[in-house]
């Protein structure tokens, strides 16, 4: 005779199962698989609504007008959980998504708490939310998980919801913004190209630019040549078109010798760098400006350089603090790429509780940030109507995740719908299924990815 504990296991198991089966993962950060972070117990579950970068606007959209499915889905996953607070993150500024949300949880009957972020950068920064929502440190090097806490994007709580329907993860909202014609939220299939996304914004307004895939400060920097080539997964968010003389085009081009260079005669160790750093000030040892005076030494065995491997990449180092122009985080990058190639790990796990004391003096506010970075220009209003778009073809990558890649279970000339599965991991593996973005035959199948042709085109509003 099953007990009412069985039965709460059975339907924990029901639910991993639905988010595995859905190809759910983080669709605000690396992508880390759904089914895997969900499969613990914890005191806070965080919904971060923050929306860290500049310039996005898709999560502000997804809590607007996708308010109850993501109200649902928290409520499943705080149970799931055994969470004692289920906490919506998110800045005071927003407004309508506060009362949206909280119409939704009135409607429900459920209870959540909010905590409201002042309009800083990094405000989505996961273990930043963590430490001003709970007061804890995420030990360096570690996950919100070693201090009792989940943490989840607003966008991949909507997926959630869709995979308790039996309904794959086949689409994004993403912000298409900066130099385009008519900035738009677009509803997309995963899979499609940047041109199709750019040309839905109404085209480029200017005759050569650069793409930025994601934000403005950790985005990837992709050529106009390239955007026909370049696909939108689960984790991308944004689109931001800026002209190709932008200064952060320059900044993205420096090479690793030129920043060696930068940092042997430029760099003034002021260390504002390390000062301004949001990781720093939640209590982690990493000193960007140590890493810039080992570098400038050539002392490659130097204990400091261990500090890049916590480094988050959030960007205010060079693009904010640094007073000489100089690219701490791109060392920074630099270094945790050899060190890894090496084996080395961060090992040190304790919490400096004396870097805290100037974190509330030490805030970046956004529309400062926009300014410095001399984004202020591009920045557009956008009409809160999401424009879905349909396309000839899609090119779904294999690994859109962190973990390994899913196998193909398809074959060239085989047919499929959209919501298919196309692509697979064992459950236990870390990774995350794969499905058919559109309906349409498949083209081509390599290590890499799918491609599916459709026989639609266009746009749908």
């Amino acid at each position: 005779m099953s007990s009412s504990l069985d039965h709460e296991v059975v339907k924990s198991l029901d639910v991993l199962r639905k988010i595995y089966d859905a190809g759910v993962v983080g669709a605000g950060g690396a992508g880390f698989p759904t089914h895997k972070k969900l499969n613990c117990k914890v005191e806070y579950f965080i919904i971060n609504g923050a929306e860290c970068e500049p310039l996005l606007k898709a999560d502000q959209f997804i809590m607007q007008t996708r308010s109850e499915e993501i109200v649902k889905a928290a409520d499943i996953i705080g149970k799931l959980l055994e969470a004692e607070h289920i906490v919506f993150a998110l800045k005071k500024k927003y407004v309508k998504e506060i009362q949206a949300l909280k119409e939704a949880i009135e409607k429900q009957g459920v209870r959540m708490e909010f905590f409201y972020m002042e309009g800083i950068y990094p405000a989505g920064d996961e273990q930043v939310i963590v430490h001003e929502v709970t007061g804890r440190t995420v030990p360096p090097g570690g996950i919100p998980l070693s201090v009792n806490t989940v943490v989840s994007n607003v966008t991949t709580l909507f997926h959630v919801y869709e995979a308790m329907q039996n309904r794959p993860v086949t689409s994004r909202y993403i912000t298409v913004t900066g130099e385009v014609k008519k900035p738009s939220i677009l509803k997309v299939p995963i899979g499609i190209s940047l041109d199709n996304c750019i040309e839905a914004a109404g085209g480029a307004a200017i005759e050569d630019y650069k793409v930025i895939m994601g934000g403005p400060m950790m985005g990837k920097f992709v050529d106009k040549e390239q955007a026909s080539n370049t696909f939108i997964t689960k984790t991308d968010g944004g689109i931001i078109l800026i002209p190709k003389e932008h200064y952060l085009v320059q900044k993205n081009t420096i090479s690793i010798a030129h920043m060696i260079n930068q940092a042997k005669s430029a760099c003034i160790q002021c260390s504002y760098c390390t000062d301004m750093c949001p990781r720093y000030l939640i209590g982690h040892k990493l000193r960007p400006h140590r890493v810039m005076r080992a570098m400038a030494v050539n002392n490659q065995e130097e204990e400091a350089l261990k500090d890049a491997l916590i480094c988050c990449e959030c960007g205010i180092c060079e693009l904010y603090a640094c007073p000489m122009g100089i690219s701490p985080r791109k060392m920074n990058i630099h270094v945790k790429g050899v060190l890894r190639s090496k084996g080395i790990k961060y090992t040190d796990t304790e919490i400096y509780t004396g870097n805290t004391q100037m974190k509330d003096f030490r805030q970046i506010p956004l529309a400062r940030l926009i300014s410095r970075i001399d984004m202020k220009r591009l920045e557009r209003d956008i009409a809160f109507e999401a424009i879905e778009i349909k396309t000839e073809d899609v090119r779904i990558h294999l690994k859109q995740h962190i973990g390994i890649s899913a196998s193909p279970i398809v074959g060239i000339g085989d047919r499929v719908v959209k919501g298919e599965l196309i692509a697979r991991v064992d459950e236990e593996a870390l990774g995350a299924n794969i499905h058919s973005s559109i309906d349409g035959m498949i083209a081509e199948v390599n290590a890499d990815f799918i491609k599916i042709k459709s026989e639609y085109s266009g746009v749908n509003a």
